[in-house]
């Protein structure tokens, strides 16, 4: 199923002792995946709250987080997001265990689509589709589910652990393919082709192809330009796509929106302001579910402080 010739293979070095630990975690995680959908959203909420207290690096980066993008808020308001958060964070490993192993059926019984009739429109007229998504919690199920319904290409980051490598990349090509995120030449080779590739640039990814746009209240973000560089290579469309979990505790909704239009094909620094408008409205729809523990704005323009010291 992969469009990548160096697709991680089982090899008999895998089952070596050093490994073991690895295999008795990925066994865990297929027999967690089959409790009752209501007792992992419990323990995983329990499992949040753990992470919180005990990891303090993150809890403080997360903070910080929010602090810089909603200045707005009151400290009240922002602590009952962070807790939120973490409870969200603890959820996310049973989110992955579902995503590796709960068979297609059990995906659909939890998901609600919205937007996707858009895609048999797409696939019509031979239109590629950067699918533009955010580092929510969810988001290995937002894939999955989205492969359940139209089959598309990932953007895929190996792992130094060969054999949780081999089990990640197993999960995620159930129904979608994936391609080493070093291989644009092959994204863009698939847009072109009219194909959907799903590419999430709200981190901060360093120096290399970036310009400084706001995102929130904070106004130089590090940005990718690589949403520009394949969609202005390829030509395609560019739609964003949210997964949010439903506060009644049913399920999820996806949600994939109609392609952005005005589009700056041209402009590589307008793309960056014009991609962080989008990502913003992805982040609303559910801020509780976003990766708020990642250093987003690590990087700084010369000369200007951290904002995590």
């Amino acid at each position: 199923m992969s469009s990548n010739s160096e697709a991680p293979t089982f090899q008999w070095s895998l089952l070596h002792p050093k490994y073991w630990h690895t295999w008795i975690g990925v066994g865990m995680m297929f027999l967690i995946s089959w409790m009752p959908y209501r007792l992992q959203r419990f323990i995983g909420r329990k499992l949040g709250l753990l992470i919180m207290k005990f990891f303090k690096s993150r809890k403080k980066i997360a903070s910080r987080n929010l602090e810089l993008c909603f200045p707005e808020m009151t400290g009240g308001e922002r602590e009952a997001l962070l807790k939120e958060n973490f409870q969200n964070m603890g959820l996310a490993f049973f989110e992955t265990c579902m995503a590796w192993f709960w068979p297609a059926w059990r995906i659909k019984k939890h998901m609600k689509y919205e937007g996707f009739e858009q895609i048999e429109g797409f696939k019509a007229n031979k239109e590629g589709v950067l699918v533009v998504a955010v580092h929510s919690f969810n988001l290995e199920l937002g894939a999955r589910a989205f492969g359940v319904h139209s089959p598309g290409y990932g953007v895929y980051r190996p792992n130094t652990n060969p054999v949780y490598d081999w089990f990640q990349y197993r999960g995620r090509t159930r129904e979608n393919k994936c391609i080493d995120r070093r291989d644009v030449k092959q994204m863009i080779k698939r847009l072109r082709q009219g194909e959907l590739v799903w590419y999430a640039p709200d981190h901060d990814y360093g120096r290399h192809r970036y310009a400084w746009a706001p995102l929130f209240a904070v106004e130089k973000a590090c940005t990718t330009t690589g949403t520009h560089l394949l969609a202005s290579a390829s030509k395609c469309k560019v739609a964003t796509f949210t997964i949010t979990r439903d506060r009644e505790g049913t399920g999820y909704t996806m949600r994939l929106d109609p392609p952005m239009e005005a589009f700056p094909y041209d402009d590589a620094e307008a793309s960056a302001v014009y991609t962080n408008k989008f990502v913003e409205r992805s982040i609303m729809r559910a801020p509780e579910q976003y990766m708020w523990l990642h250093r987003r704005f690590k990087s700084r323009p010369e000369g200007e402080p951290s904002l995590y010291d």
